[in-house]
Order: C-alpha cells, then structure tokens, then sequence
C-alpha cells in the first residue's frame, strides 16, 4: 500500500470537485467588530469586515465579557485542571450550569467542550440507555446529531425535512413499545428555516417519545431571554431535552444539555465525551457567564440583529441576487456550483475586504453551494449596501444571472 499516493489522492479529490477547505488567516480587533485584519497572501494584515461571524451578538466583543474572563484568569489561572471527575469541577461551572438550567426554565443543564459534542455524547448515551430505541431524526440535522445518533448503535428513522405527515408516518408504523427520540433543530443554520416544535411536540405527546431540539443557531438570538425559539414559542417546557451552544450568540466556546435533573444525571454519569475530557477553561466559564446573564436582561443586541438581517436580505432583493427565502438572522446567498462559490468569496476577500467563506458539499447538497451571510448589530446599513454592489458586479463579472 502507497499510502501517501492514497492520501494525495484524497485531497486531489477535493481540489477537483472545487471543494477543498480553506483556512483564512485572520485576527478580530477587540471592540471593532466586524473590522478584523487578515494575514492571508499579504506582506502585513489587510484590513477586512467580517460577514461569516457566527458570533452573531458580537458578545465575544462585549465589554463585561472580556472584564469577566480577564478576572477570572487573574483570580484562578489559565486551566481548569482536569475532568469535572478530577479537579476540573469549578464553581465557574457549577454557577453556568444554573443560569443554563434557568434559562430554559428546566431542571439541571450539563456544560460541554464544545456544541458538537454535546450532540455527539449526549444522543449517543441515549440511545444506549434506553433498550431498543429508535430515534427519528430531520434529515438536515447537524453532522453531531447524525455522529451521536450513529454511534448510539440503535436503529435510525430518517424524516424529510421539517415534514410533519412524513414523521407521523414513521412514528405510527414503529412499534408502540419502543423507546422513542425524536430529535431535530429549531433554526436550521443552512436555509434559516424554523422547525415545527409545537407540532412535533404534539406527535411525541401522541406516541410516547422523548424530543431533543438543538438549540445552538438559536440561543441568545430569539426569545424575551434569549432562550431560543422554544423561548420566544413558549413551548421549552414541551421539549424534553433543549442543546445549545455558548459558541455563537454567547461568544465564546462550549456546549450544553438542559433537561430534567435525573436526564443529565444519566448523561453526567455514563457519557465518555463528559467525563474524560478536560473541563472548560474556567476563564472561557466566566465568560459565557456574563454573556448569558447580560443576554437575559438586554434585548439591544437581539433587535439590532434582527434590524441587520432584514436589511441585508432586502438589499440582496432589490439588487436582484439570488437570496433564499429565510424567516431568521440567516442571509443564504445561492450559487449552485462550488468553483463559482469559491471564486466569489476569493474575489470578494482579495478586492473588496470582505469575508464570507463559501459553503459546499457536504455541510449543504451538491447543487446548492452557497454564500452564508450573518449580519449583526455591528454591521451597517452603508457596510450592507457597499457589499451588495460587490456582488452584483462579480455576479456580472463570472456572467451569473441577476434576478430582474
């Protein structure tokens, strides 16, 4: 065996179908955001304005979030020192945990290295806890929630999309017996579509099943708390288990389960990505902390989100880009070939000082590659209108079409 001819052959591969990743080398300037520099292909950093950020609140900017980590690291260090098992148990996380639990008006909630795993580990302990479980799954959920439930070892329901008929289908032909999870997302990232809680709350209440929503584009972002869509719908006590994330709306870095007491006990106690993993920093910890309990009380930054969203959405319109239909912050731009999608964000990067990363296979179906713009509060209607005239004149550049 050759491997490095099999290895090379791999990222060939990518190179040719026009999908290979590439890392932009930037730096974010505190309290300019969306301003960054970017060291990519440059002698010294060029100066760039962020529009792919999926720190969509600019909380990791935030004044009290930054005061709070840098007392925490002059209070207790760096590290956490350990699992939350050996050490790593700070009161940092202990005081998350309960402004996580209260947020989603649930019992107990359970903190994560990262939103992936607390996907990943948290279906995957599930599905091994409870004895022949099947679990139904949105077919657009998350590469962590496809992870978590694959590894779980326990049989799979597929549903299309956001398709109520279709999971009550599947639902009503399982055996009535079986351990039930129905597991899907409340803001699908790609299109920026909203999932049907009530109605698939509703299904679960007819055939006895558990229902998992992750919450992570969510979070911060909907709600009179900033407790996500189950917030803002008034249904978080409908759904049994509520993931999120403290990596995006929040800012910083983590993930989360919010449930009852004895759900996150099971997951505390039998999850390996829990319990051998390094805790948070406790500097990231304190953070997140100031960032939830600042989101909790502030609704500026949710409008002036929402504000930017609109506007960008309504100038891609009028321009006649090819923006997709989208009920939140997400602004899908949709190029369909994944060369084109790569041009445009490399022209957009190297002449204009705008970064947006394209997004393909298999983050989206082949055929729908597209540019994922997230405006926030920081953006302005000038930075809006200047980067849309960008656009229409690669589009004509690269001969795309313009709606007319």
């Amino acid at each position: 065996m050759d491997y490095q001819r099999v290895f090379n052959q791999a990222i060939d591969r990518l190179h040719a179908e026009g999908r290979y990743r590439v890392f932009i080398d930037i730096l974010r300037t505190k309290g300019m955001f969306p301003n960054a520099r970017c060291f990519a292909g440059h002698n010294g950093p060029k100066p760039i304005t962020v529009w792919c950020s999926n720190d969509y609140l600019a909380m990791g900017q935030h004044p009290k979030v930054v005061e709070a980590m840098e007392e925490a690291l002059h209070n207790v260090g760096a590290g956490s020192g350990g699992t939350r098992n050996i050490g790593g148990n700070t009161h940092y996380h202990i005081d998350l945990e309960a402004e996580l639990a209260d947020l989603h008006g649930k019992e107990a909630a359970l903190l994560f290295t990262s939103g992936y795993i607390s996907n990943e580990a948290t279906l995957a302990t599930l599905g091994k806890i409870l004895p022949g479980c099947i679990i139904f799954s949105d077919e657009l959920n998350h590469a962590s929630m496809i992870a978590g439930i694959r590894n779980s070892g326990c049989e799979k329901q597929v549903w299309r999309h956001n398709d109520l008929a279709h999971l009550e289908e599947l639902l009503a032909a399982a055996d009535p017996e079986a351990p039930k999870l129905i597991a899907f997302e409340s803001v699908y990232s790609m299109d920026g579509d909203i999932g049907p809680i009530s109605e698939i709350c509703d299904l679960a209440d007819k055939y006895n099943a558990l229902t998992y929503c992750d919450e992570v584009h969510a979070v911060g972002m909907y709600g009179p708390r900033g407790g996500g869509i189950t917030d803002r719908d008034g249904v978080a006590d409908r759904v049994t288990i509520i993931e999120g994330t403290l990596g995006k709306a929040f800012g910083v870095m983590g993930g989360y389960i919010a449930a009852d007491s004895v759900i996150v006990d099971v997951i505390r106690s039998y999850a390996p990505g829990f319990i051998f993993t390094t805790s948070l920093s406790p500097v990231l910890v304190a953070g997140v902390l100031a960032s939830v309990r600042h989101l909790k009380q502030s609704n500026v930054e949710r409008e002036g989100q929402q504000a930017a969203a609109a506007y960008l959405k309504d100038c891609f319109a009028k321009a006649g880009l090819p923006v997709m239909p989208s009920v939140t912050h997400i602004v899908p731009l949709m190029v369909g070939d994944p060369v084109k999608a790569k041009k445009i964000s490399d022209v957009l990067l190297a002449e204009y000082g705008v970064y947006v990363q394209p997004i393909n296979f298999p983050t989206v179906p082949r055929g729908t590659e597209r540019l994922r713009f997230t405006p926030g509060p920081q953006h302005s209607e000038e930075m809006m209108r200047d980067l849309t005239a960008a656009l229409v004149e690669i589009w004509g550049r690269l001969e795309m079409k313009l709606a007319a």
